[in-house]
């Protein structure tokens, strides 16, 4: 599919950007915008999609597909087995590592899963190169220790910003990556969703940055922007595969929201970006169907919130219906872009994180990303 034109107004991206407070700062002085004039959107209703490229493999406890050259997951909180804590992605993940024959990197800000700690350890003791940067907030937890104790070194950020990131690169050659931290809570009660790529260009865009962390000793600002394929083909598919603080992502965000013609659907744990927000409002105000699911704990916690804005715009904006958390920091665009990783739509994750996301064109993966986005529609509170 032919990429959207890049904007090249940097002062007006930064002007923008500096307008946001960091997560946890002070209230925000701006005068909230009024309601729109026109008519609120109608309620969204999807049609069921039947994608040809990718076909369903679904985990006990999740939702699944497979293709030549991605496998796509998301958890199912509201599955029985959830309960149990069984059968859900961390047992795909765990298989997959298990096939590791090489080297397994690993970038994770919370672990705390029995399988895929297990799986690791097993690597490690069959002689796969195992490295492993997290957060250092929770490197004292037991799974990371029972790690470092095994042999295996365990780098922590030691910065004030969060080492955000959940991706795995195995032997160079292929890559998990989403926003479900490898936690129970993570697995089993959170809406997430994780992809596997098999892609050899990928995979040295995400060794280039999680050696930048366990090898320079960069983290956050400090870092430098140098992802070698920043964009790359596979299969005839476009990715487009971005980095924070490094290449400054909501800078490519943003004419792709600009740009949208028919819808906007999003999945936002957290959302406090202005920016990124205000391109929303203008399109819902020009014609483009929006409508979004938000986290209802963090509606309530953030300062900023865009989802007030939302409402008062007549956007057809949803707090969550889930016991746990919604954990996706998704867009999809015209019902075939898709933008997903660990990238939250805040400033902190623009300027002080370590976090990663991917665009990818193409509608096949996208109409799996709008089922999930029905599901947890119909769930949430209007």
């Amino acid at each position: 599919m032919q990429k959207p034109p890049r904007h090249t107004l940097w002062i007006t991206f930064w002007v923008l950007a500096l307008c946001q407070p960091l997560n946890g700062c002070g209230p925000l002085t701006e005068t909230p915008l009024p309601p729109l004039t026109q008519p609120p959107p109608a309620p969204v209703t999807l049609t069921p999609f039947q994608p040809s490229g990718l076909v369903p493999a679904n985990p006990p406890a999740g939702y699944g597909a497979h293709g030549a050259w991605l496998d796509l997951y998301f958890t199912d909180p509201q599955n029985p087995l959830s309960a149990q804590e069984t059968g859900g992605l961390d047992s795909v993940m765990a298989a997959s590592i298990d096939g590791a024959r090489l080297s397994v990197d690993v970038a994770i800000y919370n672990l705390t899963n029995d399988a895929i700690r297990n799986a690791l350890l097993r690597a490690y003791q069959r002689g796969v190169q195992v490295r492993i940067v997290m957060e250092s907030d929770n490197r004292d937890k037991d799974d990371p220790q029972k790690l470092m104790e095994a042999g295996i070194t365990v780098l922590g950020d030691r910065r004030e910003g969060l080492m955000h990131n959940k991706f795995i690169v195995i032997d160079r050659s292929e890559v998990w990556l989403g926003s479900m931290n490898f936690t129970d809570t993570g697995v089993y009660k959170d809406n997430n969703n994780m992809l596997l790529v098999r892609s050899v260009k990928l995979a040295e865009n995400y060794t280039k940055e999680f050696e930048e962390m366990f090898i320079d000793d960069k983290f956050g600002p400090d870092t430098v922007s140098a992802t070698p394929n920043p964009s790359l083909t596979i299969d005839g598919t476009l990715l487009e595969n971005y980095f924070a603080p490094d290449d400054a992502p909501a800078f490519s965000l943003l004419p792709l929201l600009q740009n949208a013609q028919q819808s906007i659907y999003f999945m936002a744990y957290s959302f406090t970006s202005d920016s990124l927000g205000e391109a929303i409002r203008t399109r819902a105000a020009e014609g483009v169907t929006v409508a979004g699911v938000m986290d209802a704990e963090q509606i309530q916690s953030n300062i900023g919130t865009e989802y007030d804005l939302f409402k008062q715009a007549g956007l057809d904006v949803r707090a969550d219906g889930n016991a746990g958390l919604m954990h996706h920091k998704v867009l999809v665009i015209d019902e075939e872009i898709v933008v997903t990783g660990s990238y939250n739509f805040t400033n902190s994750a623009e300027t002080r994180n370590d976090e990663n996301l991917v665009i990818i064109y193409d509608p096949q993966v996208a109409a799996y990303f709008l089922q999930e986005f029905q599901r947890l529609f119909t769930q949430a509170q209007p």
